[in-house]
């Protein structure tokens, strides 16, 4: 038997949960394998070390006075040395936190910052349990865009995890290729302790955290529910999609195809058995039918299931037939909801500040979106709609299409176009479609010998990539809204080249923690409104 162990914030936020942690990894010699977070609330009102990384970075970029960045640091360092003094151990990190400071005051960004938290808690850890320490950018790679390098990942780390009969692999981060650390997504250290399972070829991934397990309703509305014994990772899916936040959402996958099965544990209360997450029900024992109760306000989902269902045309028209019989409405239009500062008041990004300028241009762009198609997205700058991507179709797409016209509203305020010289003949539709066509990748085709003659009065010069790039990175405080939320961060970092500050859109994606972290990696502002603008 070969367990890896991930111990949550909750679970190392003092020595005494320090202790703890240790007693249950030596409680079992199959515990061969640990991944830490970074030391979380001891208490209400306490604040995280890995917020407080995000702050102290965020003082240093903003130029606060040293006196005020040094003694916020202080705060970080005391956290881990009072740690390490209440553990009894001999163990000087002085140096190590000298060397992350003068990384963040220099040019470390907040991936590094955020992901030190975990690194501490790692170097104290391996030194209490006496077990080897594994630095995570050594075992856990990224891709140039910023994806998890799954492959790489698991052809080193598994060579390594060889070498050590027991380690300590912290969580949350990663490398890029550049060599500058990347972190996952808030909860990644869930992710890591599933990557280290698969590539220990582990036969159990306990995941230990301050609750017993996933309950079976959730207890602020529900007296006592009982703790669900065991669940399937599809349903585990639908009850963290329906608000049920125990475990991060993408931590299931790489165990999930390597059949290994998770153990959601309670480190205050070792003797609960937990929440065992397994691929198919029938592989463990369970007398309930229902397996939990989980939901949004306002919000429901019916999913149909039938063997061959697509072979039968009328499926869908007798679901309907039964809608209409129980006076069950079924429509597709547009949202009459008041847009108002209230629809933008669920701020989900560490940057929270949004100005009043913002916030007009984020309330044009969702009054943009109600009079548009489904899945649109808008881009707005200083009260102006300057890029709408039509929507029924992906919404990168919508996002990559929306950002090209802002991106050439911006580039027609370049000097190099405002510059061009017309010949007085040429219209003003022909002039525009000159300007898109210059500013385009074709740009020859106004340019050529015998064509330039009839449009300019003096040949201009081309409008290269790289001046387009270097006029383009000045655009800046760009405001983007979305009618349906965003499925992946890759539209984030699309919205980023083209400027964007500031964002809203409903939220609701199973990735949303993802593209939660792609805004904060860039310090936007993102609302969550929870409301589709056209409606179905």
């Amino acid at each position: 038997m070969l367990k890896v162990v991930k111990f949550g914030g909750s679970s190392l936020c003092d020595a005494e949960h320090f202790k703890m942690a240790a007693a249950i990894v030596r409680a079992d010699e199959s515990r061969r394998y640990v991944v830490p977070s970074a030391p979380g609330k001891r208490f209400g009102g306490d604040i995280k070390v890995t917020d407080m990384l995000y702050e102290f970075h965020r003082l240093v970029r903003e130029r606060a006075p040293i006196e005020e960045t040094d003694a916020y640091f202080d705060r970080i360092c005391e956290r881990y040395y009072t740690i390490i003094d209440e553990l009894g151990l001999d163990f000087d990190i002085s140096h190590e936190m000298l060397y992350i400071k003068n990384a963040i005051t220099g040019r470390a960004g907040r991936d590094y910052a955020a992901s030190r938290g975990e690194y501490l808690s790692g170097l104290i850890l391996a030194k209490y349990l006496g077990y080897d320490f594994i630095d995570a950018e050594n075992v856990i790679y990224f891709t140039d865009t910023g994806a998890f390098d799954a492959d790489r990942t698991q052809e080193i780390m598994s060579a390594e995890l060889a070498q050590h009969e027991r380690a300590v692999i912290p969580g949350f981060y990663g490398i890029m290729p550049n060599e500058t650390v990347k972190t996952f997504s808030r909860g990644g250290s869930d992710v890591t302790g599933s990557i280290v399972a698969r590539a220990a070829e582990a036969d159990l991934y306990e995941n230990w955290t301050d609750v017993s397990g996933f309950k079976m309703a959730d207890p602020r509305i529900v007296d006592d529910p009982l703790t669900i014994k065991t669940i399937t990772y599809r349903e585990l899916r639908e009850l963290s999609y329906m608000g049920a936040t125990v475990l991060h959402e993408e931590a299931i996958f790489p165990v999930r195809y390597a059949g290994i099965p998770i153990n959601i544990r309670n480190t205050l209360r070792p003797q609960d058995p937990g929440t065992m997450i397994v691929a198919a029900a029938q592989d463990y024992d369970s007398e309930h039918v229902i397996t939990g109760v989980a939901g949004k306000r306002g919000f429901t989902v019916i999913t149909l299931e039938q063997d061959m269902m697509n072979s039968e045309p009328s499926f869908g028209r007798r679901v309907l037939e039964i809608f209409e019989e129980y006076g069950i409405t079924f429509e597709q239009g547009r949202n009459e909801l008041d847009i108002n500062g209230d629809l933008l008041s669920n701020i989900v990004t560490v940057n929270k500040e949004i100005p009043e300028s913002a916030l007009i241009d984020m309330k044009i762009a969702l009054i943009t979106l109600k009079y548009t198609q489904s899945n649109s997205v808008c881009y707005v700058k200083d009260g102006q709609a300057i890029g709408i991507g039509a929507g029924q179709q992906s919404r990168i797409h919508c996002t990559r299409l929306a950002g090209s016209k802002a991106d050439n509203w911006f580039l027609r305020q370049s000097p190099q176009v405002l510059g061009l010289q017309f010949v007085d003949s040429l219209g003003r539709a022909n002039r525009d479609n000159a300007i898109d066509v210059y500013m385009g990748d074709e740009y020859m085709d106004v340019l050529a010998d015998g064509t330039w003659e009839g449009i300019f009065k003096v040949k201009p010069p081309v409008f290269t990539r790289e001046e387009k790039r270097a006029w383009l990175d000045q655009m800046q405080d760009v405001t983007l809204g979305s009618d349906a939320f965003f499925p992946f961060s890759d539209n984030i970092e699309r919205a980023h080249k083209s400027g964007v500050k500031y964002i809203a859109q409903p939220g609701g994606s199973v990735r949303d923690s993802d593209v939660i972290a792609c805004c904060d990696k860039y310090d936007m502002v993102m609302a969550f409104t929870g409301i589709r603008l056209f409606h179905h």
